[in-house]
């Protein structure tokens, strides 16, 4: 007859084991509850918009309110394909979008540049500046920028919101930026010194297109910025060169009547172009995000 001897090691580890089971499946499960509750507290304004922008206008008050539409209709999209106004609105977004994230990347690019490779007196004290800059609510500045623009002739144009949308994203895109070039190795500058390239000629052959998932980020984020804003879109431009934001509230919002369907099915078609970019440069983006994580 043969005895197995089990030490009082063993055993403890086993029941540790037995004990850890059900802490960890309840763990885990209060975490997919909680990833749940939030998808569905985040989604649910996303699927409302959806869900009205297909609802005809006799249905879309209705009350109690239907969660899930009984009808559907595309009446509220042809009638957006029909406005020529907010086409103009359209092409007033893309115009000043498109120009703000290229203009905010080349900007912060030499300037993220300058403030990782290069060493000089008042470094730290310009990067604390920059970044404190970011504090300051962007409305308090409203005023200040009207004035500035309405003396300089600037006010009601492109320009108006063009600068001022980059001066908000850039240092953002600074800090990002200069987190991506620390992990650039400085030996790879140093090569290209003794080989006779100039300062200009290693940022644009060597930095640049190492931090290219950065650029793509920065100028993801300034072309976002740009295109959801509304406040200064609102004030600072003419009618005519206003974007979508105030384009949309002055087309659908009055003040007795508020084509709610049709508000949402153009709120649907001009997120679009966003969800497109995201998709499509998602893989750029999150690189661009975690590249100046760890240096490296």
């Amino acid at each position: 007859m043969t005895v197995t001897l089990t030490s009082p090691a063993s055993v403890s580890r086993r029941q540790v084991k037995v004990r850890r089971r059900p802490d960890q499946v309840r763990s885990r499960l209060a975490a997919w509850i909680a990833v749940v509750v939030i998808g569905l507290f985040g989604m649910l304004p996303v699927y409302w918009l959806v869900a009205t922008a297909f609802t005809p206008d006799d249905k879309a008050f209705s009350f109690p309110p239907s969660l899930f539409p009984t009808e559907i209709t595309f009446d509220h999209f042809a009638n957006l394909a029909r406005n020529e106004q907010l086409f103009g609105y359209l092409v007033n977004s893309v115009i000043v979008s498109v120009v703000t994230a290229v203009l905010s990347v080349v900007v912060s690019a030499y300037m993220a540049y300058a403030f990782s490779k290069f060493r000089y007196r008042g470094r730290r004290s310009l990067m604390h500046l920059v970044l404190a800059s970011q504090m300051f609510p962007q409305a308090l500045l409203l005023v200040t920028l009207y004035a500035v623009f309405s003396a300089s002739g600037l006010l009601g144009s492109y320009t108006a919101l063009i600068l001022s949308f980059t001066t908000f994203t850039l240092p953002l895109c600074v800090w990002m930026l200069k987190g991506i070039f620390d992990t650039v190795p400085s030996s790879l500058m140093e090569a290209a010194a003794i080989d006779g390239a100039s300062r200009l000629r290693t940022l644009h052959q060597i930095a640049l297109p190492l931090a290219a998932p950065g650029l793509v980020a920065a100028g993801l984020f300034a072309f976002v910025r740009a295109w959801n804003d509304f406040v200064f879109a609102l004030t600072l431009t003419d009618p005519d060169r206003q974007t979508l934001p105030p384009g949309l509230v002055h087309t659908y919002l009055g003040e007795f009547q508020t084509a709610w369907p049709d508000l949402m099915a153009a709120s649907f078609v001009v997120s679009l172009p966003v969800i497109a970019a995201f998709m499509f440069l998602q893989r750029y983006l999150v690189g661009g995000l975690t590249a100046g994580a760890v240096k490296g």
